[in-house]
């Protein structure tokens, strides 16, 4: 009879707590039902890079609401967004998002040219005459990978590579032909993925007919890659090394063979100039006027001796 009681007892607490109203944050539930203000349906969605977003909390129009508030916790902040059928509307996110009505006058909160920031947590509270809706979304972004595929060749065997470069979430990679393939997935700062698939090619194998499918949610469809080019990545920088060392040894070349050529022509030049002495013709003028004064002065005193002596014979 005792443990009667006592169990009695715990069963009227436990009542007693159930019936007290939690906080708002602290009840949350998956799929539970909207009678309760704390109760939220939780939603994962995932959107494109660039679109426009509609999210929607409840098919009510704009007649029975009676007012709709939407708490969003983004990466780098929080806002509200509100409005009440008394004409009252709240936006503290000032980032383009805005509340608007379908033709049907249903309410939902419009997100522009969706990109990373837009990622986060949406919460929604709408009340209506006789109830209310209320929705937790977990809204992601989808990002399209940018892909390639190519031959290569390591520790002598041919291997052809696919991969898909910065996707959100990780592309998947496979191949046509059945073979020795690997896979590997690294994760940038950004969050986004980037996979590269490895396929030994054996012995005989065609690679003409070679493709690899690869499948991203972004596209609606899969993306069909043949590789073909033999000189993608690895090859292509060696061979841009080697032209410039080839342009710069010829350059080089080509300069010593040019100053090879000035010198000689130089050496030629010196070895067929004339004489820089004085030349002999015009030392010869320069001693003949030097000396035809004293000639003159000789010849007249000559003559004046020769008149005296003729007059004392």
């Amino acid at each position: 009879m005792r443990d009667m009681m006592i169990c009695a007892a715990i069963i009227f607490s436990l009542s007693e707590a159930w019936s007290q109203e939690p906080g708002t944050n602290q009840s949350i539930s998956v799929n539970s039902s909207t009678s309760s203000p704390e109760s939220f349906v939780v939603r994962n969605l995932a959107f494109n890079l660039g679109s426009e977003v509609n999210l929607t909390c409840s098919n009510k129009t704009w007649n029975e609401m009676m007012f709709v508030t939407w708490t969003i916790k983004l990466k780098n902040k929080e806002c509200r967004i509100g409005y009440s059928n008394e004409g009252r509307s709240d936006d503290l996110c000032n980032d383009g998002k805005s509340l608007r009505n379908t033709s049907s006058a249903q309410s939902y909160l419009h997100i522009p040219n969706f990109s990373n920031n837009d990622v986060g947590v949406y919460k929604c509270e709408s009340v209506y005459t006789g109830g209310n809706d209320n929705y937790l979304i977990h809204v992601n972004i989808t990002v399209g990978p940018s892909i390639s595929a190519w031959f290569e060749f390591k520790d002598n065997k041919m291997v052809a590579v696919c991969k898909a470069e910065r996707g959100k979430p990780a592309a998947s990679i496979s191949w046509s032909h059945p073979g020795n393939s690997s896979s590997v997935e690294t994760a940038s700062s950004h969050g986004c993925f980037t996979v590269e698939s490895r396929l030994v090619l054996l012995e005989g194998m065609d690679k003409e007919n070679l493709s690899c499918a690869i499948r991203h949610p972004y596209w609606k469809g899969l993306r069909i890659l043949t590789p073909k080019n033999l000189l993608k990545k690895g090859y292509i920088p060696w061979l841009c090394i080697l032209i410039v060392a080839v342009i710069m040894l010829l350059a080089g070349f080509l300069l010593f063979v040019h100053k090879k050529l000035i010198t000689l022509r130089r050496c030629q030049r010196t070895e067929t100039s004339p004489s820089k002495s004085p030349p002999v013709g015009n030392l010869s003028t320069v001693d003949v006027e030097e000396v035809e004064p004293y000639a003159s002065y000789v010849q007249r005193v000559n003559s004046i001796y020769c008149s005296s002596a003729d007059l004392f014979t």
